[in-house]
Parts: C-alpha cells; sequence; structure tokens
C-alpha cells in the first residue's frame, strides 16, 4: 500500500469524525461542510488526483480564515481545556481557536498534494 492511500485514507476517516463532531456546534453547516471538502481532497489524494487549482484555494482559504479565528492565547486555551476535563464549548473563545486549528490542521494536510501537484 502506498503513501497516499494511508495518509489520505486516514484523513478521510478523521475528517469524518470531525464533521460528526460539528453537528453539535454553533454553525454546523459550516464547519461540516468545510471538513466536507477536505474528505472530498482527501479521497482524490487517495486515488492519486491532485487538482493543483483548486488545492491551491483550499489551503489559501485554510490559512486566511485560521488567521481571522487565530486568537493569539494558544496557551490560555489549551489550559482552559485541560482545566475542565472535557471538550464542551464554555466561550467564544474556545470556539474560534478550535476552529482556527480545524482549519490549520486542513491546511498541513492538503500541503503534500499541493506540493505534488505543482511539481508536475
Amino acid at each position: 500500500m502506498n503513501f497516499n492511500k494511508v495518509y489520505y485514507g486516514l484523513w478521510v476517516f478523521l475528517f469524518a469524525l470531525f464533521a460528526f463532531w460539528q453537528f453539535n456546534d454553533p454553525d454546523p453547516e459550516i464547519w461540516v461542510s468545510i471538513y466536507g471538502v477536505a474528505i472530498i481532497f482527501c479521497l482524490l489524494g487517495f486515488r492519486g488526483i491532485f487538482p493543483k487549482i483548486p488545492l491551491t484555494v483550499v489551503v489559501l482559504a485554510c490559512v486566511i480564515g485560521a488567521a481571522f479565528y487565530w486568537q493569539g492565547d494558544v496557551g490560555g486555551w489549551v489550559s482552559q481545556e485541560v482545566e475542565q476535563h472535557d471538550l464542551s464549548m464554555k466561550n467564544d473563545f474556545m470556539e474560534e481557536s478550535r476552529e482556527s486549528f480545524g482549519l490549520i490542521i486542513i491546511a498541513l494536510v492538503m500541503i503534500p498534494g499541493l506540493l505534488r501537484a505543482w511539481k508536475k
């Protein structure tokens, strides 16, 4: 089994879990759709298909979105998460911090495919 099948197959599963967990979010239609797009591109990567322009747009959109949602105090957010011993959202700061990290994860996962697409 090659790298693409293992790597992108794992991320299809993980992004499906992320999308499932968004159903109790204040804005599930946005975040389930975002993770759905990530799933689609991972399925394409699983098959060895790396569309250059769409992948570039997705990565750039995720980076811009992460910068928009970035709260700056990552240590404070992580401390709050550890203190409460569960994953329930207590305030908007936590929600936006999680959203920025979700977008960063998507961008990082797509980068190997993006690099491959631009090498062709």
